[in-house]
C-alpha cells in the first residue's frame, strides 16, 4: 500500500472526459479534494473525448489518456502506470473502465466504484462484464438511492460476494455557482423577446434525455401559452433527430438550440421554469444547479430525480414519456407567478443539501478506511 509515511496515491479512472455528468462531478470535486492525504491523477481511454482534461489539469491534477478503442490495449498500459506511479487505489467512474481495472490489476490496489447508472441501462456485454466482476470491489457509491436499488445480482448468482454499497449523493459547490448569479441579458443573447416566458433544459442529447418528449410538451404549452420559448441546451448524438422534430411540429420560432454553454446555470437561472424530460436518470447535477439558482423545477419521475424534487415543495415531478403531463406542469408553473416564487425559495434549500463538499469528505473516508 505504499509508505505509511508518505501520502496514499488515487487514480481517479474513467472511460472519458467528454462532457456528461460522471465526468462533471470530477471537474466539479476536484477543488476539494485534499491534497494534504492523498495524491490525485487521472486517467482516461477515449482520446477523441477530452473536452474537459484541460480543465482537470488546471485543477492541479494530472491527467493521462490511456489511449483506450474497442480493444483492451489500454489495460496494459494502466498495468505499468499503476506499477510506475505506486498507485495504492483506483476510484473508477465508469463500468468499462471499472471491468478493466478489475481484471487487470487485482488486488494489486484497492477498488472503488462509483455506480452513475441504473445496471438495466447497460449493453449486455457491459452489464455482464461488470456483474461478474463486481465482487472485485472494496467498495461502492451509488450517486442515487434509485442506483443502488438497481444494483442486485440475478437468483443464480445470488452467493456472489456483495461488496460494501451505499448511496452518496453527488451534487454542486454553491460557491461556485456565484460567478453566474447575474442573469442580465441572458435573454438577449438568446433572442428571446422581452417578456416571453422560458422554459430551459440543460441535457445531453442521448434518447434517455427524452427530448422528442419535451418537444411534444412544448407544443402542448404553445397552444395556451403562444409567446412561450423553450432553450435547449447541450449538445450530443441525437440533436440532428431533435431539430428535425423541432421542425416537423412548426417549433422553430419558439425552441430555440443553445449548444453547449459553460454558462448553463446562468441560463437555467434566467429562465421561469427549468423541465427536465429524461426517461432514464442517475442524478441530474443540472437540474440541482437550477434549484440552487432559485428556478422552480418540473421533472419526470425518473431514477434519482424524485429523490432531489420533492413534488408540490420545489417544482412538480410527473411520469416519464407522458408529454401531456409534462405540458400540464409547465403550463401551470408559468401562470401561477406566486407558486414559482414559493417553490423558488424551496428550491435554493433543498440544493444545499446537495453539496459536493461533504460528498468529498464521504468518498475521502472510504479511501482512509481502505488504506488504513
Amino acid at each position: 500500500m505504499g509508505d505509511r509515511l508518505s501520502k496514499s496515491k488515487v487514480l481517479l479512472l474513467i472511460k472519458s472526459l467528454g462532457r456528461g455528468g460522471a465526468e462533471q462531478l470530477l471537474v466539479n470535486a476536484a477543488p476539494q479534494l485534499d491534497r494534504s492525504r492523498f495524491d490525485y491523477e487521472v486517467a482516461y481511454l477515449l482520446p477523441w473525448k477530452d473536452a474537459l482534461a484541460e480543465e482537470l489539469g488546471e485543477s492541479g491534477l494530472p491527467v493521462r489518456c490511456l489511449g483506450g478503442g474497442r480493444g483492451a490495449g489500454w489495460i496494459p498500459r494502466l498495468r505499468a502506470m499503476v506499477r510506475t506511479r505506486r498507485i495504492d487505489l483506483v476510484h473508477a467512474h465508469s463500468p468499462y473502465a471499472a471491468i478493466g481495472a478489475r481484471l487487470g490489476l487485482g488486488r494489486r490496489v484497492r477498488h472503488v466504484y462509483t455506480e452513475h447508472n441504473v445496471w438495466e441501462r447497460y449493453h449486455r456485454a457491459t452489464y455482464w462484464g461488470n456483474l461478474l466482476t463486481f465482487s472485485r470491489n472494496d467498495h461502492v457509491l451509488a450517486v442515487s438511492e434509485h442506483v443502488r436499488e438497481s444494483i442486485r445480482y440475478p437468483a443464480a448468482l445470488r452467493g456472489r460476494r456483495m461488496p460494501p454499497t451505499e448511496t452518496l449523493y453527488h451534487g454542486i459547490d454553491s460557491r461556485a455557482l456565484d460567478r453566474w448569479a447575474a442573469t442580465d441579458g441572458v435573454r438577449e443573447e438568446l433572442g428571446v423577446p422581452r417578456g416571453a416566458p422560458m422554459v430551459v433544459t440543460v441535457a445531453n442529447f442521448k434518447a434517455h434525455k427524452g427530448h422528442r418528449y419535451l418537444l411534444a410538451a412544448a407544443d402542448r404549452v404553445r397552444r395556451s401559452v403562444p409567446d412561450v420559448r423553450f432553450v435547449l441546451v447541450g449538445q450530443g448524438p441525437t440533436e440532428a433527430e431533435t431539430r428535425r422534430r423541432a421542425r416537423e411540429l412548426n417549433l422553430d420560432g419558439a425552441v430555440i438550440f443553445a449548444g453547449f454553454r459553460e454558462d448553463a446555470p446562468r441560463i437555467s437561472g434566467a429562465a421561469d421554469v427549468f423541465a427536465l424530460s429524461s426517461v432514464q436518470e442517475g442524478l441530474s447535477i443540472a437540474v440541482i444547479e437550477a434549484m440552487a439558482m432559485g428556478t422552480p423545477v418540473v421533472v419526470t419521475e425518473a431514477g434519482g430525480l424524485p429523490e432531489v424534487v420533492e413534488h408540490r415543495r420545489q417544482g412538480l415531478v410527473v411520469p416519464p414519456a407522458d408529454p401531456e403531463r409534462l405540458a400540464e406542469g409547465i403550463i401551470r408553473l408559468l401562470g401561477d407567478g406566486s407558486l414559482r416564487a414559493r417553490f423558488a425559495e424551496a428550491a435554493r434549500r433543498r440544493a444545499a443539501r446537495f453539496d459536493i463538499r461533504r460528498a468529498v469528505r464521504r468518498v475521502e473516508e472510504v479511501y482512509a478506511e481502505l488504506l488504513a
